[in-house]
């Protein structure tokens, strides 16, 4: 049973991806490109894997990471999800959620963005 994933925009939920997505955005100082690969587990939502081009600001690399095709790529210690608060800004690279081919823009603002499961 697949199970989508919405966004909270404006006050409305927004149809995103179903059971798998890749988050991405670049970093708004070193303008470095960072993507994390989420899967959807029950309610909740599971970091399984994120990559990022280098370091700078809060842009640490783990210790365990692996350089492969010019980004590191890592798994995150991190719990699942029911949601994910996304910090927004009209100065940094807006969020893009693709699930295989098909892609999304998320709309830049200075509100915070909300993923979760639909309910």
């Amino acid at each position: 049973m697949s199970a989508t994933v919405c966004a909270l925009i404006a006050g409305s939920l927004q149809l995103i991806a179903q059971d798998a997505f890749t988050l991405s955005w670049q970093h708004s100082v070193q303008r470095l490109r960072w993507e994390e690969d989420w899967q959807v587990a029950g309610q909740q939502l599971r970091l399984v894997e994120a990559r990022i081009q280098g370091t700078g600001a809060g842009m640490e690399i783990p210790p365990d990471a692996v350089l492969r095709q010019g980004s590191w790529h890592y798994r995150p210690p991190l719990a699942p999800q029911s949601r994910l608060t996304l910090a927004n800004s009209i100065h940094g690279g807006q969020y893009r959620i693709c699930e295989g081919k098909r892609c999304k823009t998320l709309p830049a603002g200075d509100a915070p963005l909300t993923l979760q499961v639909c309910p």
